[in-house]
């Protein structure tokens, strides 16, 4: 029993115990710290291996006296955590939305995230996915406390907090010479770079709010126009998910894009119809369809959602304005909005047929909730052919939103009716968690999505548009891991109608005849809505194009 104490622990025991402790936490934490960053676009697997915060949290904890460290564990394991959930916000968004997580604008995508998990996979596994995410939070904050007490040293235990010293006072010589060879060459801080940007974006943005709602008090030009050359003609704008220039730049999907989109010129051809084609920047990419959406009716590059509810709250004109004020009927058909959707009011829709209005009787297809066959369907039978006022329409089709699967097929439409006819594909397909397990198989499935979607639109544009006007675009890119490292983000803008004189009017603004859109970009979506006001104008485009687009492109500029 000699030199040991009633526990059976020498002093050798208890001096040894935090410098070992030490070591495999240290382990541990820069593993949690660095592995995120080894996936983000900007650095190279395994860049960096070493975290200099690890050095100084250790450091910190093996000098810190017993009851000061019993306080400092657990807000140090939250911030260590924080840190973790920034780099790994950052690495989900770089992948969905092509850009860096910013708390400022991107909280409330939280509840998106939900939803299409529950689409996926199913409201029980999604609920019990994210409750089991939520428990192992909690989980790793506990047992990071309980490690990071256990550094500790005891009383009398000089040397350990000699080694604390020195461990601190590397780390801290670390953080500060990061970006200097040798040391940048393996050490960066990857916890307070995450702080650092996050601070610096929020700033920026709350800098920006305040720009663009100075920017909300200049005077709107075009808005005034009396669209008396679209002459009452029913204005339909389809934006197509997810369908971006990558269906034709990229040669992974260019010959299934340029097949889609000859079938989509066969179709107009049959009926008589004309097309010209433009490429536009969206303000998005991979997802947030909605500031796509409000770019164009608005007129403003609506690139985060604070610039989206600050011009809502504006009580800006917006094109939906515009046509009622022409005399239109407009409505708001988004199948994808299963939840209430107060913006829609704000928005200021005669009508918004949601997915609890359409009358759809088919099954859901993992988060889609109904084919894009089936809206078209729903636009002619229940909008169009129901209402003596022209019609102007924003119609979401949403059969190419990621989880891509199953893929329908077209059926004769006259069969549609309810939409029970797709009750057979209620089960088709692979699973979603098959799909997103193969790259290659993720990306077959997104450009056979995006060619239903471009073939189904020429067949009902064939059959029924007439003598109304479509607008058929892509919101926005796909996510990176569709795209790659393209940055790219341009969409196709198709305006199609009977009348030639009406299409032909768009080349003005970097459009071009037929389908293929040309390889440079006409503007941004911003820029669409004075087009759209000018060519429908009944005064002479000589007249009216140059002060409204000059206007809306220096617009655009500030607001970049």
């Amino acid at each position: 029993m000699h030199g040991h104490n009633a526990l059976g622990t020498s002093p050798q025991d208890r001096l040894m115990r935090p410098l070992s402790g030490g070591l495999l936490l240290a382990v541990a934490l820069n593993l949690i710290l660095v592995m995120p960053e080894w996936w983000m676009p900007y650095t190279r697997f395994p860049y960096p291996w070493l975290a200099a915060e690890t050095a100084i949290i250790v450091g910190l904890m093996m000098t810190t006296p017993v009851r000061m460290a019993r306080w400092l564990s657990p807000p140090v394991a939250l911030a260590v955590l924080v840190a973790l959930g920034l780099a790994l916000s950052d690495l989900a968004t770089g992948w969905a939305l092509g850009r860096p997580m910013n708390l400022l604008i991107d909280v409330p995508l939280a509840t998106s995230v939900e939803h299409l998990l529950r689409g996926a996979i199913g409201r029980p596994l999604a609920w019990l996915t994210l409750a089991g995410a939520a428990l192992g939070v909690v989980a790793l904050g506990i047992g990071m406390t309980w490690a990071l007490r256990r550094l500790v040293s005891p009383r009398g235990a000089v040397a350990v907090r000699v080694v604390g010293v020195c461990v601190l006072a590397a780390g801290l010589l670390m953080q500060h010479y990061r970006d200097q060879p040798p040391i940048g060459m393996a050490v960066d801080a990857p916890a307070i770079i995450r702080f650092n940007d996050q601070t610096e974006r929020v700033i920026r943005t709350a800098h920006e709010r305040a720009r663009f709602a100075d920017a909300l008090e200049q005077p709107v030009h075009g808005a005034d126009r009396d669209m008396a050359r679209l002459a009452d003609r029913d204005l339909i704008v389809g934006f197509i998910e997810s369908y971006g220039v990558v269906m034709l730049d990229d040669p992974r999907y260019r010959s299934v894009g340029q097949a889609a989109l000859s079938q989509l010129r066969a179709s107009l051809d049959d009926a008589d119809l004309h097309v010209t084609t433009g490429r536009f920047e969206s303000p998005v990419q991979g997802g947030q369809s909605w500031l796509a959406h409000g770019t164009v009716l608005s007129g403003h590059w609506m690139s985060n959602q604070i610039r989206y509810d600050l011009f809502l709250n504006a009580d800006q004109p917006s094109l939906i304005q515009d046509f009622a004020t022409a005399g239109y009927e407009t409505v708001a058909l988004m199948p994808a909005i299963t939840d209430p959707w107060p913006a829609g009011v704000q928005w200021g829709y005669d009508r918004i047929d949601d997915h609890a209005r359409i009358d759809y009787a088919g099954p859901p297809l993992n988060w889609v909730t109904m084919p894009d066959q089936y809206t078209w369907h729903y636009l002619q039978r229940a909008v169009r052919d129901n209402t003596t006022a022209p019609v102007f329409a924003e119609v979401a089709l949403i059969s190419s939103h990621a989880p891509w699967t199953p893929i329908l097929p077209i059926i004769d439409w006259d069969r549609i009716g309810d939409g029970a006819v797709f009750q057979r594909w209620a089960d088709a397909g692979p699973a979603p968690g098959e799909v997103w397990g193969d790259g290659d198989r993720i990306r077959d499935h997104y450009q056979r999505a995006v060619d239903y979607a471009l073939r189904t639109a020429g067949e009902w544009a064939a059959r029924s548009l007439g003598d109304g006007v479509l607008v058929l675009l892509g919101d926005h890119q796909p996510a990176p891991l569709i795209t790659g490292d393209s940055s790219a983000r341009s969409v196709p803008v198709h305006i199609i109608a009977n009348d030639s004189d009406l299409t032909d009017r768009f080349k003005a603004y970097g459009f071009r005849s037929g389908v293929m859109p040309p390889p440079e970009s006409a503007g941004t979506l911003a820029e669409l809505r004075g087009q759209l006001l000018t060519v429908f104008d009944a005064a002479p485009a000589s007249e009216a194009v140059d002060p409204t687009m000059a206007s809306l492109r220096r617009r655009s500029d500030e607001q970049r």
